[in-house]
């Protein structure tokens, strides 16, 4: 099952490495992970998305996240109702023959082109996860030159 879980997190060097290491250590891979600082620059929230099959594990994590000096608190937004985000920056060629059909395809998914060129766009989109990967999908018809991607982030309703 794939789990988000926002942690806040006191603004130090090598929280990062710590909370990363306890995943690693019960072998979860991470698939996501966006930190930033929060109105208060002295905290950072951490949004890690991850796919733990075994539930009990995913407890333990959460329980020795808990008990780590520099966390504030941790909370698995999985079953709760929430907003999430990603962004996606695409550098996409395209040729005459459509371009139109490019320019279509970012309207449709409300992106904003940042720069374009002669043969190709640079392309910003904010989405929820699910319309990323819709959004992505429907480029591939064309030439993607650069993908750059964040991960998500979310905030409990």
């Amino acid at each position: 099952m794939r789990h988000t879980i926002s942690v806040l997190v006191e603004n130090k060097f090598g929280v990062l490495a710590r909370i990363a290491g306890l995943f690693s250590a019960r072998g979860f891979n991470i698939d996501s992970l966006a930190v930033g600082e929060t109105e208060d620059p002295t905290v950072s929230r951490m949004t890690i998305v991850l796919n733990a099959e075994d539930e009990r594990i995913l407890e333990q994590i959460k329980k020795q996240l808990h008990k780590l000096i520099d966390v504030i608190t941790v909370i698995d937004l999985t079953k709760k109702d929430f907003f999430e985000r990603e962004l996606v920056l695409v550098k996409v060629a395209f040729d005459k023959s459509n371009k139109e059909q490019l320019e279509k395809i970012i309207h449709k998914f409300k992106a904003e082109t940042l720069h374009k060129d002669k043969d190709s766009f640079i392309v910003e989109a904010t989405l929820g996860h699910e319309h990323i990967k819709e959004f992505l999908s429907a480029l591939k018809e064309f030439s993607i030159k650069e993908l750059v991607r964040t991960g998500k982030i979310a905030i409990p309703k």
